[in-house]
């Protein structure tokens, strides 16, 4: 019979519970919608994340690279190639013995034999639409299929498997010989980055949430306490109001989680087209399972009676409880203290000098930002609102922030779920640009188009360098090309052991270390380069270090190397070459180290990676052909792919925040129904009343907003200055960052303004009543 009243109550309470059962259900239906979408991602880049990782086989048959040494081994040669900016994942594969089994790749019915190869979808593609000799020449045979999915990560993946012969491969440095395949789930540095990111995520997400489910459901919580505690005067018990009050929580929150998951299924199609590493997923892997389905149907309803009977607790202690209503406290400014002192600590190891501030303080300093956030809210609605009291004269002004300063706590409430939203996306909206910009604008810019392809400095695990016929071959093909620029890096013949003890000075511009100087570089060539600098006067040929230009995969480290060539850096001793026409420069004779390339235009500089890559290949280095803009791009790639989701996070923050604050001034005009009617009947105009409402509501959220940001900010200026970038001295986030911050705060300003209208019904004057 309880439970029977309950859902009489809920269904057939007249017009007031129809609409409190509409919004609490579309409130709910927002939250569900985008927990599912965050929960289906997940899956997918688990799914992803748990697929064999082929790419992970190293060479695992006894026999080591001797030719035939295990039955049924393969010879093995995985690498990386690059299309403009695209990476390529290229196997090159020989078959010893056709007779016994082989292992293979997943995806890949059999290992190609010499002059066929298979390729991804993606891949194929992109070779129908581009010339031959910008990519296909360098995949030598005909195509024999593509790659299935099990190989492959996501539908972009570029992805080939080339058959070579067993002596071709032989001769390639870096071959193993392998056995078996790799089926282990791909575990890297990468994919745990990843998965604290959908962690941060999930709590960005999770806690504005439930702060959503909690103020939806207590919607109209002062009509609903006074009429619960008449139903306990007419003698009902604590229990039976509690089971009421659960039913009709429960009810609501299950209604919208049923709209949710609707919604949520209606936006798949549009979800699996979300790149958040970089590639899309494969459609069917963004879904969640069926056991997440159940708990978010059984969670969120239980939630939600929870919520429902915490904010009954004064009607369960007594029927009169509702009634006896005792002003909370005003929150002291002691609240603001741990966020100050988090800035502190967070800013003072940085700003206070020395290359490796103290970890342990910087992250306590963060976790004390965060904490602080929430904390010192209450205080600065209220010292907001007692400000605005005293600068202000409009009446609608002065009513606002009486009731804000009256209760800052309950206000702050309801938007305190996007503080911390707001202040992790502006940290990282202030971070990522400064720090991508940093990356494109190395050397000030002009090394966008400039290719490195390094050979090896002279150990055969990183590759040998080019001997001084097949290099002299190489450059004369490289120049061939119209409107080149080529910079030779020659393997210099002796170089002088460290000395011992710790260097006299820090390596780097100004300082040139005989002991690191392995390079040569004739100063003609290096003209055309203007980046690296420039030689002593005189100076033909000179020593030098190019390592960290031509390894480094983060552009801020070889900016801050730049020049390499100074008038610190010793003249080359004559080269050893036979010929007096090689005697000539302090490089004949030497093998060919690397080679950096400008080629403004992008086909010619395709064509001229095509040409590398089988000098690349003989040589058995591990690095591909690739132009310091791609080396930029693979990191910025990253670094955009967290700031979209810190941003997506806010955006979705500010829409949850919209939507609670929908119900609060639902709620807040309901329960507060005779008061607004009292006030109309005295001539306050109805505007009056709804701008009360809107800076009541509105106050709160711009205000975290500011404070968020503003701490923001605080967080990321230290970390610049830490990271030193010469180009971006400012964090100063990008165009997306306002766009999303004020079109989310926008966007809840104009949820607040539709739920306005109910005021002016509720508050009709023919509707009042003097009990």
């Amino acid at each position: 019979m309880t439970l029977w009243l309950g859902l009489r109550l809920s269904l057939r309470g007249g017009r007031e519970a129809a609409v409190r059962l509409a919004l609490v259900a579309t409130a709910v239906a927002m939250g569900v919608t985008v927990l599912l979408s965050t929960v289906a991602l997940f899956n997918a880049f688990q799914v992803t994340a748990g697929r064999p990782c082929w790419e992970c086989t190293t060479g695992s048959a006894p026999g080591g690279r001797a030719l035939g040494a295990t039955p049924g081994a393969v010879l093995w040669n995985h690498r990386q190639d690059f299309y403009a900016g695209r990476p390529i994942k290229r196997l090159d594969v020989a078959v010893l013995d056709g007779r016994t089994p082989t292992p293979t790749v997943p995806g890949v019915p059999a290992l190609p034999g010499a002059g066929h190869y298979y390729v991804s979808p993606a891949l194929a593609e992109l070779m129908d639409d581009v010339p031959r000799e910008q990519l296909a020449d360098r995949f030598p045979g005909a195509r024999a299929g593509l790659i299935g999915r099990a190989a492959l990560s996501g539908p972009d993946d570029l992805v080939v498997v080339v058959g070579q012969t067993s002596d071709e491969l032989a001769a390639m440095a870096g071959t193993v010989a392998v056995d078996a395949v790799a089926a282990t789930p791909v575990a890297d540095d990468t994919t745990a980055l990843y998965e604290h990111g959908f962690g941060i995520a999930a709590i960005g997400l999770i806690f504005p949430l439930l702060v959503l489910v909690g103020t939806a459901t207590r919607l109209a919580a002062a009509r609903r306490e006074a009429r619960f505690a008449a139903i306990r005067l007419a003698g009902a018990t604590s229990r039976q109001i509690s089971a009421i009050a659960s039913v009709d929580a429960a009810l609501c929150a299950l209604l919208g989680t049923l709209a949710g998951i609707a919604v949520f299924q209606a936006l798949r199609p549009a979800l699996a087209g979300v790149a958040i590493t970089g590639s899309r997923f494969f459609p069917d892997t963004v879904a969640p399972t069926a056991l997440q389905y159940a708990a978010v149907v059984a969670g969120v309803p239980l939630a939600a009676a929870g919520a429902a009977l915490w904010s009954l607790r004064r009607v369960r202690i007594t029927p009169l409880g509702a009634a006896r209503e005792v002003r909370a406290s005003a929150p002291g400014w002691w609240r603001v203290l741990p966020l100050l002192a988090g800035l502190g600590l967070f800013a003072g190891p940085v700003f206070a000098g020395g290359d490796d501030p103290n970890a342990v303080l910087v992250d306590v300093g963060l976790g004390l930002i965060m904490v602080g956030l929430v904390v010192a809210g209450p205080w600065l609605t209220m010292l907001a609102a007692r400000l605005a009291a005293r600068v202000t004269s409009g009446a609608a002004t002065l009513l606002a922030a009486q009731r804000l300063a009256a209760d800052p706590k309950s206000a702050f409430r309801s938007v305190n779920g996007i503080v911390l939203a707001v202040f992790i996306g502006t940290a990282v909206a202030g971070i990522v640009p400064a720090v991508v910009s940093g990356q494109t604008a190395a050397g000030g810019g002009t090394l966008k188009e400039v290719m490195r392809v390094s050979f090896g400095y002279g150990e055969a695990a990183e590759g040998l360098p080019l001997p001084p016929g097949t290099a002299s071959e190489l450059l004369a093909e490289v120049r061939a090309h119209p409107g080149v620029t080529v910079l030779p890096v020659y393997r210099r013949a002796e170089t002088p052991a460290s000395p011992g003890g710790p260097p006299p000075c820090h390596p780097g511009p100004g300082c040139r270390l005989d002991f690191l100087l392995g390079h040569v570089v004739e100063c003609g060539a290096l003209t055309g380069f203007p980046a690296f600098g420039r030689c002593a006067p005189g100076a033909r040929s000179v020593t030098a270090d190019f390592n960290r230009l031509l390894t480094s995969d983060n552009m801020l480290s070889v900016d801050r190397n730049l020049p390499i060539v100074d008038a610190a850096n010793p003249a080359a001793p004559r080269g050893s070459g036979n010929s007096e026409k090689h005697d000539r420069t302090a490089s004949a004779g030497l093998p060919l180290a690397a080679v950096l390339i400008r080629a403004p235009d992008p086909a010619i500089r395709e064509q001229i990676r095509t040409l590398l890559t089988p000098y690349v290949a003989r040589s058995g280095s591990a690095e591909m052909p690739q132009t310091f803009a791609e080396v930029a791009q693979a990191r910025a790639v990253l670094l955009d792919q967290v700031e979209r989701v810190a941003l997506a996070i806010v955006a979705l923050t500010l829409v949850v925040a919209g939507c609670g604050l929908l119900v609060s001034v639902a709620g807040g005009v309901v329960e507060r129904r005779q008061p607004f009617t009292l006030l109309r009947l005295c001539g306050t105009p109805t505007r009056t009343l709804s701008r009360v409402v809107l800076l009541e509501t509105a106050a709160p959220v711009v205000l975290a907003a500011l404070v968020a940001a503003a701490a923001g900010f605080g967080v990321a200026e230290p970390v610049l200055a830490q990271l030193a970038i010469r180009s971006a001295p400012t964090a100063l986030p990008g165009p997306a960052y306002f766009l999303t911050v004020g079109g989310g705060l926008l966007a809840a300003l104009l949820v607040i303004l539709a739920g306005l209208p109910l005021l002016r019904r509720v508050t009709a004057p023919d509707t009042a009543r003097f009990e």
